[in-house]
């Protein structure tokens, strides 16, 4: 190796420190919100903290309306539960949508601007500054509509962006910090994926490659560079788990090790490191898997339950 010389002398006033890099933020739990464990609609709350997911979740404040079939996506410190359906006729659907504030979770959830329109059985994916609602239904009619909330003026009735290649419900959605995905669904069962762009997100989401079989009922957690499509409805109640690599979305999504069991009507949330899928039917079950993406050909393994036996909830993950 050359060696090297510095002439004329080097000279340094004052103190000198080195401090490392700031560290990532990272999720460290999960909030599954409503449900329908029988006829009636849930406004429960389950907690799950990642470090001590052995244990049961823990109940917090709830939902500000009984409601099952809605979706949900947050960021480090909010989680925004959206539409889905309480029950009692057509004035049962809803476009409400609730903010669950991480700190002070054990309150009642605050009631911020409606979807654009109220349905139910959509899907819901964000970033750290907006949320995108897709598809979903009511009355027999399935919906190609995306809504848009932004966390910062969350106040306002959600934005119309460009909407999905196709009307449909019972879809799962999983994204990262610049797109989401948007996977499956019905009717008719499809195994296609839509992937929303979020800074030209007023053009119709572009089809990337598929799920690899027609699947709906199905939940969807991801991290930065790839997404988990699990379980469902394929002809059959499903254990299936499919996972997108974002960087080749045109390809068929990969199989991946199964969930403990098969179920379908449940919900998903994660960090960057595991997502962790609860409740379903059938039962319903208040079973909670989870799927360490680095071993994802594996089993998923079942962790503490959720508080009550639910289905057709929502989730997001944020910092507790």
């Amino acid at each position: 190796m050359s060696g090297f010389t510095i002439t004329g002398g080097v000279s340094f006033s004052g103190a000198v420190s080195m401090t490392n890099a700031p560290a990532v933020p990272e999720n460290t739990a999960a909030w599954f919100g409503g449900g329908q464990p029988g006829p009636a609609a849930l406004s429960t709350v389950n907690r799950i903290t990642f470090a001590t997911d052995t244990a049961t979740a823990s109940v917090r404040g709830p939902l500000s309306q009984a409601r099952y079939m809605l979706a949900a996506a947050g960021n480090f410190t909010y989680a925004w539960f959206g539409g889905g359906y309480a029950g009692g006729g057509p004035g049962g659907r809803l476009s409400t949508v609730d903010r669950i504030t991480y700190a002070t979770d054990t309150a009642t959830a605050s009631v911020r601007g409606p979807l654009s329109t109220g349905r139910l059985g959509l899907a819901a994916a964000g970033n750290s500054t907006d949320a995108w609602f897709g598809g979903g239904y009511f009355q027999g009619s399935n919906y190609s509509i995306v809504d848009r909330i932004t966390y910062a003026t969350d106040t306002d009735t959600a934005s119309v962006r460009g909407p999905l290649s196709s009307n449909r419900r019972m879809l799962a959605a999983a994204g990262n910090s610049t797109d989401a995905w948007f996977g499956g669904g019905t009717f008719p069962v499809t195994s296609t994926v839509n992937r929303i762009t979020y800074a030209t997100d007023t053009d119709t989401a572009s089809v990337r490659g598929p799920l690899n079989a027609d699947v709906q009922l199905l939940a969807a957690a991801g991290n930065s560079t790839d997404g988990w499509f699990v379980g469902g409805q394929r002809g059959v109640t499903s254990s299936t788990v499919d996972r997108i690599t974002y960087a080749t979305d045109t390809a068929t999504a990969s199989t991946r090790g199964p969930l403990s069991v098969g179920r379908f009507f449940l919900s998903a949330a994660g960090d960057s490191t595991n997502g962790w899928f609860g409740g379903g039917s059938p039962g319903p079950f208040s079973t909670v898997d989870r799927i360490t993406y680095a071993t994802d050909t594996a089993t998923a393994s079942t962790r503490g339950p959720l508080s009550l036996a639910t289905l057709q909830l929502a989730a997001a993950a944020g910092i507790q």
